[in-house]
């Protein structure tokens, strides 16, 4: 049965909405990007359910679509059943480095506590501005905890990052240029320690190595050896973290 585009392929500057691909009954969004440093097409599930598809420039429309329909079945397994997302509310829960937090407001002055053994984070101020405080919490202790691993990590490799920038990109967990500045989502400070140092692990490794070689995985894993684990963690639950809403 061939498969059905409707205007699928477009410049990455002309995607204002999303085509859809007909897969185990469900219109799954389908959101092709290209990228000048791809060699072949990847696919992925993304945060709302559908999937991306990564291609090389001047990818042909019939190279795309012959690519989608083989791969129908995964994407029929994968994607289209993505969680309702998480509005950060008063009450709500979210994980904060790993763990279900629940998050407070104690009206009052512009505190914000995190207390571990009650697992509850407490904001205060004014209730217009709870979300707000919580994603600035949420962004001050991925700093923290990404200059740390940074640093370790570094060190073992004999080089220093010449900068360090958090950002809320959907479609990278982090990233490093050849000239060692690093860039990372802070909502990676939602995910266990093991993932987040894994992820830094990975771009450090990047100083050595700008490519995804034998050489730059054994790298990764000399300097984070479970990195097996915290990748696993992050294909598997990274979608989900980007579900979480600060409205």
């Amino acid at each position: 049965m061939p498969l059905k585009l409707r205007s699928l392929y477009r410049r990455p500057d002309a995607f204002p909405m999303p085509d859809f691909v007909e897969a185990g009954g469900r219109q799954v969004p389908v959101t092709v990007r290209e990228n000048a440093r791809a060699k072949r097409l990847i696919l992925r599930v993304a945060p709302d359910g559908g999937v991306i598809v990564t291609v090389p420039p001047r990818t042909r429309k019939k190279v795309l679509s012959d690519f989608i329909t083989r791969h129908r079945d995964w994407i029929a397994e994968r994607a289209g059943g993505a969680a309702a997302p998480v509005t950060v509310a008063d009450g709500c829960t979210i994980p904060i480095r790993g763990a279900a937090i629940r998050l407070v407001h104690c009206g009052g002055r512009r505190v914000t506590r995190l207390d571990t053994d009650s697992r509850e984070l407490s904001i205060g101020g004014m209730p217009e501005h709870f979300s707000r405080r919580v994603k600035d919490f949420l962004r001050k202790e991925a700093k923290v905890d990404l200059t740390a691993a940074v640093s370790n990590h570094a060190v073992r490799v004999g080089l220093s990052p010449n900068a360090l920038s958090l950002k809320d990109t959907v479609s990278r967990w982090g990233s490093c240029t050849s000239d060692r500045r690093l860039s990372f989502s802070w909502r990676i400070v939602m995910a266990p320690p093991n993932v987040l140092d894994y992820l830094v692990a990975h771009e450090v490794a990047h100083f050595k190595e700008m490519n995804h070689s034998a050489a730059f995985w054994a790298l990764c894993r000399d300097l984070c050896p479970d990195m097996d684990e915290g990748r696993t963690w992050l294909k598997a639950n990274g979608a989900s973290l980007h579900r979480i809403r600060f409205d």
